[in-house]
């Protein structure tokens, strides 16, 4: 069986609507807000809410026009139910829910750290658990080790700030502008990534992340060197910090497939767009000559289709949320929707 989901993303800054049948993407739209809050230097809830309620419907239209499917066509409606900005969460749950009584379909409330975890099948449909995957965002780094779909343990995460927070803070600091990761990205090309050997936290953790230190550091290493008249190229210091994020990721993630022998890995989040992290994980991944599943960048970043697929999965398994489930704002992976 593979369903026929209409699927709506809101939990934070950008509005999506995707067409999934079982693990295909018929149509994956997506409406964005960074410059509605570049301004503010990060995302600002209020305005993330309201810029969802403005576009949701029209954006609805265009992913069943591009799709070439009439609602009549629909087997279910999905949305993330949690974890994100609250007010962001209930204008697309609000209107999937809708949709879905009005129709008189059924609806599937999904985790949306699950849906990164199950959006790599929307490219490499053959694959299933047990894997080992990096969830990494700007709020959110984990690492997850799934035995199968629905059981799911949550190895390391991060003590602090997540790796996309702290590219946020240091583009920030280097006058990169927001959102930080891509613009870190971008300003390193060309750059020396052992130009600055910047701090690598929690050695004797194996799992577990911690990227606020390494935000005091950056911050301290150029005001010195300003003061100095001694500060490297943009390029030399955009390298050296992408690379001090990154070989923390890439150590714990591989730290774990070795742990657990998973012979498949895999990743998700905003922070798994960067082309960095993506060379070293394919470099890492063929030593030890295990699976790499991570999905082109835009299945990486928040998007509706991978919530799709996961509700095609969990519809197909008779899984429907009741109509009394609210968003969880907190929903901590794994645990059971209310």
């Amino acid at each position: 069986m593979n369903p026929l989901i209409l699927a709506f993303e809101t939990s934070c800054d950008e509005t999506a609507v995707a067409v999934v049948r079982g693990a295909e993407t018929l149509s994956n739209v997506l409406g964005s807000q960074v410059e509605l809050h570049a301004r503010f230097g990060g995302v600002v809830p209020e305005v993330a809410a309201r810029a969802h309620v403005e576009s949701i419907r029209s954006l609805t239209h265009q992913a069943l026009n591009e799709a070439g499917i009439h609602p009549a066509d629909l087997d279910g409606v999905a949305a993330t139910a949690g974890p994100g900005l609250v007010g962001a969460l209930l204008v697309g749950h609000s209107f999937a829910k809708a949709t879905a009584w009005a129709r008189q379909l059924p609806f599937v409330g999904i985790d949306h750290m699950e849906g990164h975890l199950m959006a790599p099948r929307l490219q490499f449909g053959d694959f299933e658990p047990p894997m080992v995957s990096l969830l990494a965002s700007g709020g959110h780094s984990q690492i997850v080790h799934v035995d199968e779909w629905g059981e799911y343990q949550t190895l390391g995460s991060t003590i602090d700030d997540a790796a996309g927070e702290a590219f946020d803070k240091l583009a920030r600091v280097m006058g990169l502008g927001f959102p930080g990761g891509p613009a870190i990205d971008r300003a390193s090309d060309g750059g020396d990534p052992a130009a600055i050997v910047f701090p690598r936290a929690l050695p004797d953790r194996p799992f577990d992340f911690s990227f606020s230190g390494l935000k005091t550091s950056v911050v301290t290493f150029i005001e010195k060197a300003q003061a100095a008249g001694e500060l490297p190229s943009l390029a030399d210091v955009a390298a050296s910090v992408q690379e001090a994020i990154v070989d923390v990721l890439v150590a714990k993630t591989f730290n774990a497939v070795d742990e657990t022998k998973a012979p498949v890995v895999g990743g998700g989040g905003g922070v798994l767009a960067n082309r960095r992290l993506r060379h070293r994980f394919a470099e890492e991944a063929d030593k030890r000559g295990v699976t790499l599943v991570i999905p082109d960048p835009i299945l990486c970043t928040d998007n509706a289709a991978m919530i799709g697929v996961a509700a095609a999965h969990w519809l197909a398994a008779g899984r429907i949320t009741d109509w009394t489930e609210n968003v969880d704002p907190g929903l901590v992976l794994g645990q059971p929707l209310t």
